[in-house]
């Protein structure tokens, strides 16, 4: 019997992203699990804050194909359909959350590079892993990869109750 359906890979095109790719493939095929990979591209205009009088548009157009395209060949080399395949724009932390409850998914696979805070906006030492856990949603699986990695999966209290 598996414990976990659906998968959710959020990435950040580093890299890294391939071994927190491989991981999560790795589990979603030893769960029989449906593994759904995303990432979420932010407004061109958090950058700038505003401040600059100017029309963003064809840079977060630019952005938004680059990390579809991007998405694209991970879905051909590990073999996730293109439906599975998902890029939103928006702030990751909300938008991973909305995309745990739109698929319905168990658990959700980060990586963690070893960075802290802001410089890390996939790992758990970020928004998105405190606000799943906080919203006990799912379980979180984190993938160290700044060394050996080390994959941690962090449920809290609710969620192992729910």
């Amino acid at each position: 019997m598996s414990i976990y359906k659906k998968l959710l890979v959020a990435i950040d095109l580093t890299e890294e992203a391939p071994q927190v790719l491989y991981k999560a493939k790795e589990m979603a095929v030893s769960q029989g699990a449906e593994l759904i990979l995303a990432h979420v591209v932010e407004p061109v205009g958090y950058a700038y804050g505003g401040d600059i009088p100017m029309d963003l548009t064809e840079l977060q157009d630019q952005l938004d194909k680059a990390a579809r395209a991007q998405l694209d060949k991970y879905g051909i080399e590990y073999g996730i359909a293109k439906e599975n395949q998902v890029v939103t724009i928006g702030r990751p932390e909300s938008e991973v959350h909305r995309l745990v409850k739109e698929h319905s998914i168990d658990l959700v696979v980060v990586g963690s590079h070893g960075r802290k805070g802001f410089q890390d906006p996939y790992g758990i030492a970020f928004a998105v892993g405190a606000v799943l856990l906080y919203a006990a949603l799912v379980a979180v699986l984190a993938n160290d990869t700044s060394g050996t990695p080390q994959p941690v999966i962090i449920m809290n209290d609710a969620y192992l109750n729910r």
